[in-house]
């Protein structure tokens, strides 16, 4: 693989994982951050680093003039800065993207969520959908990557597991397969030379809510204690939160109490098991 690449976003959760993976095949990349000081905890030299808000589009005017490839991870899950969901899953992208039509790109890589064009009525995916419709129009070679959700969007399990009982909503049977951001970005570089368009993908274990719940308090060596709330709490709980909050406030909750209420099952990739992922976690809190 000879192509020069980009990655944005590169200081976050599967930012750091591309950034390692590139790195371990041993590809050409710079990544850009805010703080060039995260990156360089990631073994990258200052050569290879651009310090830039992607939200300010004067920060980036060049600085892809050297790549061929853009893998964008930027988004937000809770606001900050008192940037919106537009702001940031939106016109942030649409900032890299107008910058790398205009040096040359040859392909750019974005990196959505499973299910998402049936999500646009909530916060966070419609600001990600609009970006995909226009990086579908826009004229670069483009892959959508719509990954299931991370192993450490599971950590609500285990935070629940440790009180020592964990509340599902239903009766907990919905399915999903969350995936390792070292096994995503396997898939996401592999999608360099690859000439897919979209690219759906979840981890190798296809697991129900309950079966995850046990996995967390296993982990924690808790006896098997699960609640399930009633769905039409799940509801109740969503409308309300839209009636008496900001879209700030209430936008991660109305994704996640969504994402709960149905199955989320991709097709299967990797090595890494949620299990042991967990195992992991509670040893490194438990120290």
């Amino acid at each position: 693989m000879k192509k020069k690449v980009i990655v944005a976003g590169a200081s976050g959760y599967l930012g750091k994982y591309i950034v390692k993976e590139l790195k371990f095949r041993g590809v050409f990349l710079k990544a850009i951050a805010r703080s060039g000081e995260k990156l360089k905890n990631l073994g990258l030299d200052q050569n290879e680093i651009i310090e830039a808000e992607v939200t300010m589009p004067e920060t980036l005017k060049g600085v892809m003039n050297w790549a061929d490839v853009v893998i964008s991870t930027v988004g937000i899950t809770r606001q900050k800065d008192g940037l919106s969901y537009m702001d940031v899953d939106y016109q942030a992208n649409m900032n890299l993207l107008h910058e790398a039509k205009i040096a040359g790109v040859s392909k750019f890589i974005y990196i959505s969520v499973l299910g998402g064009e049936q999500m646009r009525h909530l916060k966070i995916m419609a600001a990600k959908e609009q970006f995909v419709d226009a990086l579908r129009v826009w004229g670069l070679d483009y892959t959508i990557i719509r990954p299931n959700g991370f192993f450490s969007d599971m950590k609500d399990f285990l935070d629940m597991a440790k009180k020592g009982k964990v509340y599902l909503f239903g009766n907990g049977e919905f399915k999903l397969n969350p995936i390792h951001g070292a096994d995503l970005a396997k898939v996401i570089v592999d999608a360099i030379d690859a000439n897919e368009n979209e690219v759906v993908v979840g981890g190798p274990d296809i697991l129900t809510q309950n079966e995850i719940a046990e996995l967390a308090l296993n982990a924690w060596k808790r006896p098997i204690k699960i609640s399930h709330i009633p769905n039409m709490v799940r509801r109740l709980l969503i409308k309300a939160m839209r009636g008496l909050t900001s879209p700030k406030t209430y936008g991660p909750y109305e994704f996640f109490l969504t994402m709960m209420a149905q199955d989320n099952v991709a097709p299967r990739h990797g090595v890494h098991r949620l299990g042991n992922y967990f195992l992991k976690e509670v040893d490194s809190l438990s120290d």
